[in-house]
């Protein structure tokens, strides 16, 4: 093997080992005891013990937490993908006034932090007498992942050649069922990659139901991991275990998905 490609295998590598150290970490502290945790020198070589998951899990509601994040995160990605399916279609094959100007938009709404509209939302939710709702969240978490969507779809729709939809009308197929049966299934990479994308988001986003979800029982898991405190300080050990099993689904669907979801992003963000 040539030096040229050892080096850069060992700097592939490293740049791994950088990335995965953190993760490792989370995972290993997680099974650490307390007092190894807050030890002054790293502990690599350790009993595991499953007390601090126990302390975790043994938080008040949460499995309310837990449903509230899955109902939230699914409820907005399969929304963004049912109308991101309709509006991807449009841009990508129909001409119509006002089509750049629709695409510049979804642009723009992909690019703005979402952020700066918090005490906006919040000052509408309370008008409106929708803070602490289930629904209310789940419409603004769609509303967030759906520029996405839209782009990464499009792409993917305009890479289909036009000419197997135009194959299809002519067999007696209407545009609607030409879309179902020709371009739909197709669009596999494309869906997985927006949904994981999606999911991920979602699943992650902390400002929105920190600020308007003020009740416990309309909360999620973002904000369960910032409840491991005692009279001493900070509970490391249970606050690694709840990062470890708040990253655990996204990690395992990622890992799963992997070279679909990123060939589909990659895909989906050039053509078209």
């Amino acid at each position: 093997m040539r030096p040229a490609v050892i080096a850069k295998n060992a700097a592939a590598l490293a740049i791994a080992a950088l990335f995965a150290f953190p993760v490792y970490w989370m995972v290993a502290s997680s099974l650490k005891p307390q007092s190894e945790i807050l030890s002054k020198d790293p502990v690599f070589v350790f009993t595991p013990t499953t007390e601090n998951y126990t302390t975790a899990t043994g938080v008040d509601l949460f499995w309310t937490y837990v449903v509230n994040s899955l109902t939230v995160t699914v409820g907005a990605v399969l929304i963004a993908l049912v109308i991101a399916l309709a509006a991807s279609f449009a841009i990508a094959r129909m001409r119509f006034r006002g089509r750049r100007g629709l695409v510049l938009a979804v642009m723009m709404a992909q690019m703005a932090p979402w952020e700066v509209m918090v005490i906006v939302m919040y000052m509408i939710a309370r008008d409106q007498d929708m803070l602490n709702s289930i629904p209310l969240l789940t419409a603004i978490y769609f509303v967030m992942v759906l520029p996405f969507t839209i782009w990464t779809l499009r792409g993917f729709i305009a890479a289909v050649p036009v000419e197997l939809e135009e194959a299809a009308l002519i067999d007696g197929c209407n545009r609607g069922q030409a879309f179902v049966k020709v371009i739909f299934p197709l669009l596999a990479p494309g869906l997985m990659a927006t949904s994981l994308f999606g999911f991920i988001t979602a699943w992650n986003e902390f400002a929105m139901v920190l600020i308007l979800n003020k009740e416990k029982e309309a909360q999620t898991l973002t904000l369960w991991l910032t409840q491991f405190q005692t009279a001493f300080g900070d509970d490391w050990g249970a606050t690694m275990a709840a990062s470890t099993l708040f990253a655990l689904p996204v990690l395992i669907v990622f890992v799963f998905l992997q070279r679909r979801a990123v060939g589909g992003m990659t895909a989906g963000a050039v053509k078209g």
